[in-house]
């Protein structure tokens, strides 16, 4: 029998299938007409990055899910390839499959830093916290050659602007001389996300991603390092991981966090697919319980897009799951609970605009 790379790669990406773009104009489907086997889909599972000369930089929202108004990705396209990412139906607007294609076809924004100095030093303009890796990870693998999140956080400790990061990934540790003197200007916090602690899940889950024993140690060293530091508990999934919300609490607390979160997974889109096709090759017994909690928490659909309920969910289960972290949160002393202290709100008193030559103040 030939050798089939696919096959032997595909346990390594999250998504199972080059599922078809809602933009696309032609879509393939198998078919079996009784006389051959079905053929194997021969597109390659290589990453490749393509760079992209961005024409802006700086993303505003005004969405009351999310505590931010301006973000920065420097990627599109994530190789962790998370099964669960709300991004992925984002690589549809490429004409690009939300499954595969967005693990592997991905496009670096080689121009960040350049946008950004010249967003920053735009007259009138006002400084509030910049969200970096709000749509995909900024500390993906690709990001250890092209630098482009490194060249970002330059900029923005150059010029004193606050920020966030959010992250599965142990190379923010890289940055830890910038992100220090940031947090002692009180103009940085970093997430990390853990959705669990069992590694035979996340690695289904997560495959390309740090492992969550790795990310517990981020944590950590975040927290020597004197960076406010909180865990993102997402996406959390009915029946699959939310059993142990509280148990990654309670390790992030230990190693350091301050604050928490959680969301609730979104399937918008091509998502619900993917997910499907998912669960139906590794948790093929429990797909109809998963998806049947997942409806219950978005009023009989597999999506909710709702401001203010696509975060957290509706219903009975949804409320269970506020109220279990609600509790864990006050009992790990998070989000300033008993002894423990919440960062304050970042500085955004202390920002000037970059200088003409980009090397900085020397006093």
């Amino acid at each position: 029998m030939p050798r089939d790379p696919k096959s032997e790669t595909l346990h390594l990406r999250g998504a199972r299938s080059f599922v078809a773009g809602r933009f696309e104009t032609a879509a393939r489907e198998a078919f079996d007409d009784g006389w051959t086997p079905e053929e194997a889909d021969a597109r390659e599972l290589q990453t490749s990055v393509t760079v992209e000369r961005a024409r802006s930089i700086v993303s505003h929202n005004d969405s009351p899910d999310v505590g931010f108004t301006q973000s920065i990705n420097p990627y599109r396209g994530c190789e962790h390839g998370c099964i669960y990412c709300y991004a992925r139906p984002s690589h549809a607007y490429l004409e690009l499959s939300p499954g595969l294609d967005f693990e592997t076809r991905l496009f670096a924004k080689t121009n960040a830093a350049e946008l950004l100095r010249a967003e920053l030093a735009r007259p009138g303009y006002a400084p509030s916290p910049i969200a970096i890796g709000a749509n995909t990870d900024c500390y993906q693998p690709i990001e250890r050659k092209y630098r482009i999140t490194r060249e970002v956080l330059e900029v923005l400790a150059e010029t004193d602007h606050p920020c966030t990061l959010v992250t599965k990934s142990a190379l923010v540790e890289r940055d830890l001389d910038l992100l220090g003197p940031m947090a002692k200007k009180n103009l940085v916090k970093v997430f990390v996300s853990i959705g669990t602690l069992d590694r035979e899940l996340a690695r289904k889950l997560e495959p390309r991603a740090a492992s969550p024993q790795r990310r517990l140690d981020v944590l950590r060293n975040l927290s020597k390092a004197g960076i406010p530091c909180g865990v993102m508990v997402a996406a959390l999934i009915p029946a699959l991981n939310d059993k142990t919300m509280e148990h990654v609490l309670e390790a992030a607390a230990e190693a350091g966090a301050q604050e928490a979160a959680y969301v609730v997974m979104r399937l918008p889109n091509e998502l619900k697919t993917l997910f499907r096709e998912w669960l139906q090759e590794h948790y093929p017994q429990r797909a109809e319980h998963v998806m049947s909690i997942v409806q219950q928490m978005r009023g009989g659909r597999d999506n909710d897009p709702r401001f203010g309920t696509r975060m957290s969910g509706t219903g009975t289960f949804a409320g269970l799951l506020e109220k279990r972290f609600e509790l864990a949160c006050r009992r790990f002393n998070l989000n300033g609970h008993g002894s423990g202290r919440k960062a304050p709100a970042l500085d955004c008193s202390r920002f000037h605009p970059p200088s003409p030559s980009g090397q900085g103040r020397l006093f």
